[in-house]
């Protein structure tokens, strides 16, 4: 077994110790994409990793976010940087986490062999996740973001460049999509911020436990309600009515991940279960909170392993039916708040380099912290 055979096996091996979900949808997906999005996965969860390390500074972690994206092309030895972010790996980080980010070599060098339009989808979606995490990370609080154009920022810093280069993947592995990528492109983001939302609404209790908070304030100040002062218990109906107005926008943003899934033609049904399963379980949780606001955990909102095998049976037996799929769709959502987005955006243009954004968010660490923090 040839060198990258061998790091292809350990991804494969790893990928459902760091990710249950991904591990089962991952492997619907052609063989032609497989090792691709397996790979993006996991260098998204090495950043992750860094960013969520707590006996990292702000400046550290910067740092090494700033090196991980230079070693994605060449430009750090990923060894040596494995190495030293693994010395400062706290025992709050998992296990399985450790051994990928001490993998990191052998991770990147399946990177190294995926053919050019794939590294450079990778590439830029992972160096705009360390450019953009740490704008939101280092400021996070339990007084949560300003406004909800904040909040789309944070979802498409973490989630949005994802479904974009999920996009781009898809794109190069069929000409037939590659033509429907404006449509395509116009709502990956979308798409993901309804995944990202779901998510931040049913750990939104968790969050908060850790000193975060990523719901914006600008919603819930029209009912009276403070972040800063919010608890699980006892349950303020006000919030939970600024809970249910960002679950219609969740909603919204599932829709138009619909949508998404149905501009893949239907012969790909690998491409659509790897999608359908995500929207499937992403709306069944929407509900779930919808269902129960009192909720103090998001354990008390997860899907049930009944409902997600249902949701992957439903879903492969109707996949080649855009009409099945919408009804099934609107029968899952039903009851559900539904709040009117603005048209799909475009991918926004990258304003500066990696290296000119990283420096200016260097340069307000410095003003926090000061200059002896790195």
């Amino acid at each position: 077994m040839d060198s990258v055979s061998s790091d292809e096996v350990y991804q494969d091996q790893i990928l459902p110790h760091v990710s249950r979900t991904f591990a089962l949808t991952i492997p619907q997906l052609p063989a032609g994409l497989r090792s691709a999005v397996t790979n993006a996965y996991l260098l998204c969860r090495i950043a992750d990793t860094i960013e969520d390390e707590p006996a990292l500074s702000p400046p550290e972690t910067l740092a090494f976010l700033q090196r991980f994206s230079a070693a994605l092309s060449g430009g750090a030895d990923p060894k040596l940087l494995a190495q030293e972010i693994g010395q400062h790996l706290s025992v709050r980080t998992l296990a399985t986490e450790r051994d990928l980010v001490i993998n990191m070599e052998r991770v990147l060098r399946v990177l190294g062999a995926l053919n050019a339009p794939q590294r450079a989808a990778i590439q830029r979606c992972v160096e705009l996740m360390c450019r953009g995490m740490p704008r939101f990370q280092f400021s996070a609080s339990l007084q949560g973001l300003a406004a909800s154009t904040d909040l789309d920022e944070y979802c498409y810093y973490v989630a949005g460049v994802v479904g974009e280069m999920l996009t781009d993947l898809f794109c190069d592995y069929s000409p037939v999509i590659a033509r429907r990528r404006p449509a395509l492109w116009a709502k990956a983001a979308s798409f993901a911020q309804g995944l990202q939302m779901t998510n931040i609404l049913k750990d939104v209790w968790e969050d908060r436990s850790r000193g975060a908070c990523w719901l914006p304030q600008e919603v819930f100040s029209r009912y009276g309600v403070d972040l800063a002062k919010v608890s699980s218990e006892p349950f303020d109906p006000r919030f939970g009515e600024g809970v249910r107005e960002l679950v219609g926008v969740a909603h919204a943003h599932l829709k138009n991940a619909l949508d998404y899934t149905l501009l893949i033609p239907r012969h790909e049904t690998g491409i659509r279960r790897f999608c359908l399963w995500a929207i499937g379980l992403a709306v069944l949780t929407l509900r779930k909170i919808e269902d129960n606001p009192r909720f103090t955990a998001g354990v008390q909102v997860k899907v049930t392993r009944r409902a997600v095998a249902m949701t992957r049976l439903l879903t492969n037996v109707a996949g080649r039916s855009n009409g099945m799929l919408r009804v099934l769709f609107a029968q899952a959502a039903r009851g559900l708040p539904l709040a009117t987005l603005p048209d799909p955006r475009p991918t926004r243009p990258l304003p500066k380099s990696l290296q000119e954004s990283s420096d200016d968010l260097e340069h307000a660490l410095h003003r926090s912290y000061g200059n002896s923090g790195s």
